[in-house]
Formats: C-alpha cells, sequence, structure tokens
C-alpha cells in the first residue's frame, strides 16, 4: 500500500473498499483473517551470557512485528504523531508466557493478529516462532490504547479503526 492512513482517516481506495466491505459485514470475527508474519534473527545483542535470548527482547521483537503490521496495513505512525494534537498506540498491557528460549542465530518469527478492536484500543495476540521447526517460543497478549502525546486516551479514527477490523480474527 503506497498511500497512508493519517489521524484525519484518509485511506487508499484498496483500504476504502476493504472498510467499506467490512462495514457491510458488520464487523464480524473472520477464522480466514489475515496472520501477520515477520522474521527475526537473534543476534549477540539479543542474548544473555549464555546464548539465549534475554527475555525483555522479546517485548522489542513484538514491537518490531507489531510496526510492520501497522506500516502494512497503510497507516502512518509518522502522520499520527504530526496530524493536530498527535496521536499514537501505547502497550497498555502485555502478558507474556516464556515457553522456550530462543538462542544466538536461531531464525524466528512473529506471528500477529489482531483480536478486537474498540473506540480507543486494540487487542492482539502474537506468537514467537523458531522458523525452522515452528516451536512455539513465547505467547504475548498485548492491548494497545490510543492516546494523545499528553498522554490521554483518544478514540481510533474510524479510518483506522476500520482496516484493523479486516483483521480481526477468530482463532483464538
Amino acid at each position: 500500500m503506497s498511500e497512508t492512513c493519517s489521524s484525519a482517516g484518509a485511506l487508499s481506495a484498496p483500504e476504502r473498499r476493504r472498510s467499506r466491505a467490512q462495514a457491510e459485514s458488520g464487523g464480524a470475527k473472520r477464522a480466514d483473517a489475515p496472520l501477520h508474519l515477520h522474521s527475526i534473527r537473534v543476534y549477540y545483542e539479543d542474548t544473555d551470557a549464555g546464548g539465549i535470548v534475554y527475555h525483555s527482547n522479546y517485548l522489542n521483537f513484538a514491537e518490531r512485528a507489531r510496526t510492520e503490521l501497522v506500516r502494512e496495513l497503510g497507516i502512518s505512525q509518522r502522520a499520527l504523531l504530526e496530524d493536530g494534537v498527535g496521536t499514537a498506540f501505547a502497550v497498555r498491557r502485555a502478558e507474556m508466557d516464556f515457553l522456550r528460549p530462543a538462542k544466538l542465530d536461531d531464525q524466528l518469527v512473529v506471528e500477529t493478529e489482531i483480536l478486537q478492536v474498540g473506540g480507543a484500543s486494540v487487542e492482539l495476540a502474537q506468537t514467537i516462532r523458531r522458523t525452522d521447526d515452528r516451536t512455539e517460543m513465547v505467547r504475548i497478549l498485548v492491548r494497545l490504547g490510543y492516546i494523545t502525546l499528553a498522554g490521554k486516551p483518544a478514540r481510533i479514527p474510524a479510518g483506522i479503526r476500520a482496516v484493523f477490523e479486516t483483521w480481526i480474527s477468530e482463532r483464538r
């Protein structure tokens, strides 16, 4: 998607069509909803002295994946920050289950699915897996709040909410 979606709700033509289709379907959850995939290589800087990924770095991996998802949806985070009073998505809550350790040089994939979109929040599920054998390493449930740069809650613009809603999943 070459055009961006700003806080004013400007959407590209494909996004407008998708938004209309979503509105016509009533915003229902779909088993066939897209799953966003983002590849990560574990570097030395990501590990502790034993070559195991340091626990907080999984949050960094998840953040990169969410950033790429938003970018691929055509939403410009820079435009959100710069338009009007300035707004942003901020992590409100993150719940993590560490299942297996990732190690130096592992190739990982972060799977992201949108579970729910509210007036001022988005809930996502993220799973980090080792690519070669699909082993689940970490599960993360994230709730993002939409806020002004002053830290006050704000409503997610309808155009942005509609784009997110096309990705709502009922897998969980």
